[in-house]
């Protein structure tokens, strides 16, 4: 039976044009950078899709316009089918809470005003206005506990958690809506060596529980050779080399991904850590 493919992209193109110091949108006439450049690639039913390369390639910009943070030039993105780029009204809200972002910073995403129950709860007070207040804080209490934090913490604020625990936090709130498709962007990177570990160990889990789709983004070979069934590799807003994780870890055909894999000491045994 072959894979269901849960979201499709073709064609994407994201240009911008530089205004003093900063880059701002631009239409491809005026722009002076390609920060995705004509991206097409599909990401099949329950499976993990690694997107690396360094910085400034392009993946974050990717990461935006997949989950319409960031509206593209042009191409076309479909989610279980469905136009996503075109969605409106009651279905956007309902495609949209299928498809949710782990970010990079997990000082920056939480709001130091609010305690972390009620920031894990806010997605369910916005898609799901009906449940009542306790019903909220059983759901938050549910997801702590499967990203491994206590009932008790649920009234305390984001600067009282270390940098792992908020990126736990951020996790739960990403997961309390139940959503297909997983969007992480980064989610290790502003972390020591062994907190991400434990937080990739922790993905992995709750990828195999919940039965996740995942676009795990990072420009690190070794983390996503841990978690990726397949890799594609991103250079100047381009793929340019994509296939299964043990093959482009171990036997990479592009110049550029060679180069990468030989930049690190040691690429993890694909096998051992995909167990």
């Amino acid at each position: 039976m072959p894979a269901e493919i849960l979201l499709d992209v073709r064609d994407l193109r994201k240009s911008y044009a530089r205004t003093g110091s900063q880059f701002v949108a631009a239409a491809p006439s005026s722009a002076v950078r390609a920060a995705v450049d004509g991206v097409t690639f599909s990401v099949d039913r329950g499976e993990t899709l690694g997107i690396v390369g360094e910085s400034g390639c392009g993946k974050t910009a990717l990461a935006r316009m997949l989950l319409r943070l960031v509206q593209p030039d042009s191409g076309e993105i479909r989610f279980r089918g469905e136009d996503w780029l075109r969605a409106r009204g009651s279905e956007l809200r309902t495609l949209r809470r299928r498809m949710q972002m782990v970010f990079q910073d997990p000082v920056a995403s939480l709001n130091p005003r609010m305690r972390v129950g009620a920031i894990v709860g806010e997605p369910l007070a916005i898609h799901e206005p009906q449940l009542s207040r306790d019903a909220r804080r059983a759901r938050a209490v549910e997801m702590f506990s499967a990203v491994g934090l206590g009932p008790e913490t649920l009234d305390r604020f984001p600067h009282e958690f270390s940098g792992g625990q908020r990126q736990r936090i951020g996790i739960a709130r990403a997961l309390i809506l139940r959503p297909e498709l997983v969007i992480a962007d980064e989610p290790v990177s502003a972390l020591d060596v062994s907190v991400g570990a434990q937080i990739l160990e922790l993905l992995a889990r709750l990828g195999r529980e919940f039965s996740l789709t995942l676009i795990f983004i990072s420009h690190s070979l070794p983390v996503v050779a841990q978690l990726a069934s397949r890799v594609a590799v991103m250079q100047s807003g381009k793929f340019v080399e994509t296939g299964p994780a043990e093959q482009v870890l171990t036997q990479p055909k592009h110049a550029y991904t060679q180069s990468l894999v030989a930049a690190v000491p040691e690429v993890p045994d694909y096998q051992e850590s995909s167990r």
